[in-house]
């Protein structure tokens, strides 16, 4: 039997504590009929915790970590605040004698406190994507995807990609056909389409200063028609070069670049709010072609329309 800790840190979020408690709890008899797929062990550093809107018993001591064959680092609410060193101590022995160490959610922090995620690529939710790169620039940080599987070391995106994450841990250990009954019995579909990328909101640029703000107001309401970077220069009255380093320093990115950007986000609209076909709503937002759009949207989404409509339709 697979045993598999799962760690109940102070402030622990009840949501990530749950998921693998599920997961694997509920997961049926192994293929080859030997008894139970999994043993869940709840484990930590204090008899009780703080879990948000209630306290939580703590069944199991850290000692629970030593024998398990899968550590589960849960995300806390105070995701940036200091790992206990002994937290750090026992993720490291674990992972030094074989076990494999999943992160969920914001819980990659606990594991990039280790130092056992340096050198490698990992994720967290998208919100904390950024301070994670800046704590640990060690780390490639991915903040597209739902989870990234380094071997034994392993971490998850936002919330329900904890999900996404232990039914594939569940697929390593013991075939598709246990995954699929895990993800049935979770009403969870076995792989999602695309990644994180496409739950993320992305702000439109805001310049430093206003002198570009006219342009971008301009490209917005004209975002729907041909525009080469020549047509942007030729109403800015600035050469192409100059447009380029203007937007580089107040956008950071290029006119095309931004222009693709707001195209995708009035795409974005139009399949959560309308019944419009890919191929008319490609024309809406500018794209010349139908195959055009689906490759730039699925670029800077992580998803197909149609699979981002099906996600996402009011």
């Amino acid at each position: 039997m697979h045993t598999v800790a799962v760690l109940a840190l102070e402030g622990v979020v009840p949501f990530d504590l749950v998921t693998p408690v599920e997961v694997f709890g509920r997961s049926a008899q192994r293929p080859d009929g030997g008894g139970p797929a999994y043993r869940v062990l709840v484990c930590g550093t204090a008899a009780e915790v703080d879990a948000g809107p209630f306290a939580l018993r703590v069944p199991h001591g850290l000692d629970a970590v030593r024998t398990a064959d899968t550590v589960i680092v849960p995300g806390v609410d105070d995701a940036y605040g200091p790992v206990p060193e002994e937290v750090c101590e026992e993720l490291r022995a674990a992972h030094a004698r074989g076990a494999r160490l999943a992160s969920i959610c914001v819980g990659t922090f606990v594991l990039a406190a280790t130092g056992l995620l340096n050198g490698l690529r990992a994720t967290t939710h998208w919100l904390a994507t950024d301070e994670l790169a800046r704590r640990y620039p060690e780390i490639t940080v991915d903040p597209d995807v739902l989870y990234v599987d380094n071997g034994s070391l392993l971490t998850s995106a936002g919330a329900a990609a904890g999900l996404d994450l232990c039914l594939h841990m569940v697929r390593r250990d013991f075939g598709a056909a246990l995954a699929a009954d895990a993800a049935r019995a979770a009403v969870m579909p076995l792989e999602r389409d695309g990644g994180q990328a496409q739950f993320i909101v992305h702000p439109e640029p805001v310049p430093d200063g206003a002198s570009l703000e006219p342009l971008l107001g301009w490209m917005r309401e004209n975002a729907h028609r041909e525009l080469r970077l020549e047509d942007i220069a030729r109403r800015a009255r600035l050469s192409t070069r100059t447009l380029n380093r203007r937007f580089r320093e107040q956008t950071g990115t290029t006119p095309l670049q931004w222009l693709h950007r707001a195209r995708i986000r009035k795409a974005q609209h139009l399949l959560e709010t309308t019944g419009h076909s890919i191929e008319r709503i490609a024309t809406q937002v500018g794209f010349g072609s139908p195959t055009s759009f689906r490759d730039t949207f699925k670029r800077l989404v992580g998803t197909s329309p149609l699979g981002y409509r099906r996600a996402f339709r009011v």
